[in-house]
């Protein structure tokens, strides 16, 4: 049983087919998927979930804390069942892929009193970008080739 569908069971959500199979294909680390992605894991394990039961369910699990919408530079909302454990993102620039990462530290730490406007500050959200190892050599590549 996936962690995601063990806190569900814990918290008395109710576990129909379809609901369980849009949390089973959530599972994992690293897993940031579009609704379109989960859409079409969840389909090919359980060919009649609909468009409308997967987006519902998406939207309940953001709404209980379970999962957490990520959104970076435009690109479609991706949902992280990573919700319980603190960490920030990696970001490709390139093809957007996106990996937790767990700095050390506090990112609170870098805003300086100044610099808060008599904001109580509760939570940082940082993104680290750059390129994943596959755009790195295919830019590398593409260098290689110029004149």
């Amino acid at each position: 049983m996936s962690d995601l569908v063990k806190r569900l069971r814990g918290r008395g959500w109710r576990m129909t087919a379809q609901r369980r199979v849009v949390a089973e294909v959530l599972d994992g680390e690293h897993v940031h998927l579009t609704a379109d992605e989960v859409l079409a894991r969840a389909t090919a394990r359980l060919p009649e979930v609909s468009r409308a039961t997967v987006y519902n369910t998406l939207g309940e699990l953001v709404a209980l804390g379970e999962v957490v919408e990520v959104t970076t530079d435009g690109r479609a909302k991706r949902y992280d069942p990573n919700a319980h454990r603190p960490h920030q993102h990696l970001v490709c620039s390139g093809c957007g892929e996106i990996r937790d990462v767990h700095p050390a530290g506090d990112p609170l730490a870098g805003l300086a009193a100044s610099e808060r406007f008599g904001f109580t500050v509760v939570r940082a959200d940082v993104i680290y970008r750059g390129l994943c190892p596959a755009c790195a050599d295919a830019a590398d590549d593409g260098a290689d080739a110029a004149p």
